[in-house]
């Protein structure tokens, strides 16, 4: 059997001056919040984890592969950016998810449970294969005075 694990950050400011958009964390929307800004949806926690897929395959999705899907051809949805990193795991099969958010707000611990249920769909990995996280840092960086989330991941991934 051989093992691999990656390790994934991202970090989105809030959009303070644009209410239209929504706030996706995990493929979860949060209503009547601050979305992030981004060309796609910005969604910190997704793009985390692909990070954290291309760190085990090699193949870096989130730059000029995901510019081309958002900007070329208009898909926003950070779910099919994650996808397309886990179409290069060559027969290895992600086996655990560890996600660590760092924000003031929202106010994360409550929504866990479904971040945790979109994000095993999306991977189609049991949901006690998922550990979520969440601090405010105590106030001491930027995301945890309120300007943005930031977002680690580390994913295992083996083949058998």
């Amino acid at each position: 059997m051989e093992i691999k694990t990656g390790i994934g950050q991202d970090s989105h400011k809030f959009n303070f001056s644009r209410q239209d958009k929504k706030l996706i964390l995990g493929g979860v929307v949060f209503s009547d919040e601050l979305s992030l800004q981004g060309n796609s949806d910005a969604d910190v926690i997704l793009h985390s984890i692909t990070n954290a897929v291309s760190g085990i395959t090699g193949v870096n999705i989130l730059g000029e592969i995901a510019d081309e899907m958002c900007s070329g051809k208009g898909i926003t949805d950070s779910k099919y950016y994650l996808l397309k990193a886990i179409g290069f795991l060559n027969g290895f099969k992600i086996t655990h998810v560890s996600i660590s958010i760092e924000c003031k707000k929202p106010i994360i611990t409550q929504f866990i449970p479904k971040i945790k249920e979109s994000i095993s769909n999306i991977l189609s990995l049991d949901i006690k294969n998922i550990g979520i996280t969440a601090t405010s840092g105590e106030g001491l960086t930027s995301f945890g005075k309120g300007e943005g989330i930031q977002v680690l991941s580390i994913v295992t991934a083996v083949k058998e």
